[in-house]
């Protein structure tokens, strides 16, 4: 399978390569996920709350920094990292028995 984009030469290798990186992001989101429950016990502990507006803040410049960095668009970035904290904010409130539990909607 060619390694690069430009090494391409039918549909069938890009396709082959999308679902390769489809995999290892997945891959990724699973090992992140893993930290988000880690993060839960730990807030749990120090007596924190799931939504810490700084670091969701953080989370998302450095979201769109890195995108930027890639050469990608940045505001879509930020969208999809939103949705992303969102999720995770809601399953560490469900952890450390927050209450409303459910992702805010826009």
């Amino acid at each position: 399978m060619p390694d690069t984009a430009a090494e391409c030469r039918t549909m069938a290798e890009i396709r082959a390569n999308i679902d390769r990186i489809d995999e290892a992001l997945m891959a990724l989101f699973a090992e992140r996920w893993s930290f988000i429950g880690r993060a839960a016990e730990i807030k749990a502990g120090l007596g924190l709350k799931a939504d810490i507006p700084t670091r969701v803040d953080e989370v998302r410049a450095n979201a769109r920094a890195n995108a930027e960095k890639h050469g990608l668009d940045p505001t879509f970035y930020d969208e999809v990292w939103t949705r992303l904290i969102r999720h995770s904010i809601a399953y560490e409130a469900e952890l450390l028995g927050e209450g409303n539990t459910h992702e805010p909607t826009e």
